[in-house]
């Protein structure tokens, strides 16, 4: 392959800038036309590592590096080598031991010494294959046997004058299957694949996406001799070059187009208006709010206000931890909605946390003159119709419940603000059915308990307006957290038995086991009787919840913890969302080591709700792996949901996080948000500044970024709604 000098991708660069797509119609063969290839290992390609084009080939990027650049002297071999290169000849082959143990030793010497290859199987392969005096480039990983120094299975390449000195280049490695390996597609096959094509391509064929001024700003690679350089690199710097190049790339898309979908909603897309702070809301604020806001709650509560005023369709994300009071603010911004002649909508998950909406909401409006309902679900008969004319005729003011809002039957006569709580739960096609409510579409307000790393905010909810509500009301005590083995277990029961005594409840949580819905309950089912042992009738009384329950047992059983008739709540993970008793205060997380950082933080803020000092203790077994450990000490360490899901990130990787796996935001081949956060930072910063002078990208430098996601099958999923 000839090797190109930087100036002339320079050049290419300038020639191409406007071209019109992505790659060249080369690169849009069907893989199989590839010489090496053909229509069985092409099947193969597409089957296992979903290689259908050349295209595909060129965007499969090695994940290490070998250095075949340096050739060793056999005299200056220690030993603790990893993988060394020689160069010389095979001066004696022997066949070695009996039966099974049989193997094939070759006696290779260079001008400093000599050295032992040694072949356990295919060794007759080898045997017919080897010549002795003929030069040979060896390569492999070198081990000490019986005190003498030898290559196993090393690799053997005839000497030829292009390889005299070593390869030209790092060898790439490249991930493979079993069934590709079977049918010869191993490591070293596709990258002789990949070299293959890049013979065939020129750098025109590979065509820039970034304006000059960034590529400049950044002194990154351009994208044709990244595409080269990432495959076939001279050193480690060309490779790290490369890299960082195509990851300023993958990110650098992403954020333009998410800037882009956020820009054009603040100019093109209509809202109502919400010009007016009327009579219901001053009422509310001044005579019948509970407590002072917090300056967080202020500072979100006038950002929901600006968002209402320009004409503009607010599409806003509130984020804050449990208890942190969101429902508040979302209760003021209904307010600020009924004041200006709209209806308003709250939609939550669940039916249990539908109700706790309802009933709060119902209880701080008592002495207003608002009028408040509760759909979901198992509401039926007369009283939906009854619902659904208030609803239509606008007598009902604000309408709380589940997905049940979403369907057809249930129409408004003014909806001008739906509120979705907890929104990771709702897919996307089902949040946006909230937009066909009214004419124009209402103002939307997602809230989430789960808090959201920064550089995931950006990635995934980039196009959105983002809220933080980072204070606590006054009077909440952080919860107190402790780690626990099995061998404490009676004096963590006897610490539960001194809160029951003082009034308080308590929670004992068990994991839902993915795919084992009956190990589920077993275990559930044994912890029971074990709480049961340790707390006996009539002295304390157990409520039980769990998924196999029937929803009407499921609700009784909530409903007399919630109520105080129940002491301590045996339940799965269904308490994870949706139960509010400001009254329990001791939270037992059973098999803590089987749930991630976030569900572990979402488990806690269910104490902690009351004046009371609350308590959360996390159960384990005697031994625990390190990333076990890690969690825990973390959730020891910090209340701060923030922290913890930024940990909880690095440790599980982004495509964990709740609702992110199904996005299809976090597919890139190379960029890691957590580690490549500098360049996904520059990155933003260039896109949000190329975009607020060119929004349309009709400028001549951005001529070929615009050509490229023209060209792109669009990906932006979190246009729909959020």
């Amino acid at each position: 392959m000839v090797i190109l000098p930087f100036a002339f991708f320079i050049f290419v660069l300038i020639k191409t800038e406007t071209a019109i797509s992505t790659f060249t119609p080369i690169l849009s063969n069907p893989i199989e036309y590839l010489k090496g290839v053909g229509p069985q290992k092409g099947e193969l390609l597409r089957k296992e590592i979903q290689i259908h084009t050349f295209g595909d080939l060129l965007q499969y990027f090695p994940f290490r590096y070998v250095d075949r650049t340096r050739i060793d002297k056999i005299a200056s071999l220690s030993g603790y080598e990893d993988f060394v290169q020689i160069r010389g000849k095979i001066i004696n082959m022997v066949v070695m031991g009996e039966n099974r143990s049989k193997r094939l030793v070759a006696t290779f010497k260079d001008e400093s010494g000599t050295i032992d290859l040694v072949w356990f199987q295919g060794w007759q392969w080898m045997q017919k294959s080897l010549r002795e005096n003929v030069a040979y480039l060896v390569f492999g990983r070198i081990s000490v046997f019986n005190s003498v120094t030898q290559l196993a299975h090393p690799e053997m390449d005839l000497l030829t004058e292009e390889i005299a000195t070593g390869k030209q280049f790092l060898e790439p490695v490249y991930y493979t299957t079993e069934k590709l390996k079977a049918r010869g597609l191993t490591a070293k096959a596709i990258g002789k694949l990949t070299k293959t094509l890049l013979e065939q391509l020129s750098p025109a064929e590979i065509r820039e996406n970034i304006p000059l001024e960034v590529l400049q700003q950044y002194r990154l690679m351009p994208r044709s001799l990244a595409y080269f350089k990432i495959h076939l690199p001279g050193n480690e710097d060309e490779a790290r070059l490369a890299q960082r190049r195509l990851k300023f790339e993958e990110l650098f898309i992403a954020q333009i187009r998410i800037c882009r979908l956020k820009l054009k909603r603040h100019k093109q897309s209509h809202g109502y208006i919400f010009g007016a702070v009327g009579e219901s809301f001053n009422d509310f604020y001044n005579n019948h709010l509970p407590f002072s806001l917090t300056g967080a709650q202020k500072r979100v509560l006038k950002e929901i206000r600006m968002d209402t005023v320009h004409g503009r369709q607010m599409n806003r994300l509130l984020q804050g931890d449990v208890g942190s009071g969101k429902t508040m603010v979302a209760l003021l911004a209904m307010l600020l909605a009924k004041d200006n002649g709209f209806q308003a909508c709250l939609m939550a998950p669940t039916e249990i946390l539908s109700q706790q909406h309802f009933k709060g909401l119902s209880e701080l409006l008592q002495k207003m003159d608002v009028n408040i309902a509760l759909l979901t679900g198992s509401i039926k008969g007369k009283a939906r119709k009854q619902i659904l004319a208030g609803m239509l005729d606008g007598s009902i003011h604000f309408l709380v419940g589940t997905h049940a809002l979403l369907e057809k039957e249930v129409q408004f006569k003014n909806l001008g603000l739906a509120i979705v709580d907890e929104q990771h739960r709702f897919g996307v096609a089902q949040r946006a059915r909230l937009w066909e409510k009214n004419n124009i579409p209402p103002h939307i307000l997602v809230m989430t308990a789960t808090p959201i790393p920064r550089t995931l905010a950006m990635t995934i909810y980039g196009d959105l307006d983002v809220s933080v509500i980072d204070e606590m009301p006054p009077g909440r005590k952080p919860i107190t957290t402790v780690h626990r083995t099995e061998y404490q277990r009676p004096q963590v029961m006897d610490f539960i038995k001194e809160e029951v005594k003082k009034g308080r409840q308590a929670y004992v949580v068990y994991p839902l086991i993915e795919d084992s819905e009956k190990l589920d309950y077993e275990n559930l089912m044994k912890g029971y009787e074990e709480v049961k042992a340790f707390f006996p009738e009539p002295q304390y009384y157990i409520s039980m919840v769990h998924g196999r329950q029937p929803a009407e047992m499921r609700q009784t059983n909530m409903h007399r913890f919630v109520t105080g008739d129940t002491n301590i709540m045996v339940a799965t993970t269904v308490i994870e969302v949706g139960v509010n008793v400001p009254n329990a205060s001791v939270m037992v997380i059973e098999s803590t080591e089987r749930f991630g950082l976030s569900q572990l933080h979402q488990l806690r803020g269910r104490v902690g709700r009351g004046a009371e000092q609350s308590f959360c203790i996390l159960m384990t077994g005697n031994k625990l792996n390190q990333v076990s450990k890690e969690r825990i000490n973390v959730m020891v360490q910090t209340n701060d949901g923030f922290i913890i899901s930024e940990k909880d990130m690095e440790l599980r990787g982004p495509g964990d996080i709740e609702g992110t796996r199904q996005s299809g935001v976090l597919d890139f081949k190379l960029a890691d948000i957590i580690n490549d956060k500098a360049i996904l930072d520059a990155a933003r910063a260039s896109a949000e500044k190329i975009l607020e002078d060119d929004t349309d990208l009709v400028l001549p430098e951005n001529q070929s970024l615009k050509d490229f996601l023209a060209a792109q099958r669009s990906k932006s999923i979190w246009s729909k709604i959020s």
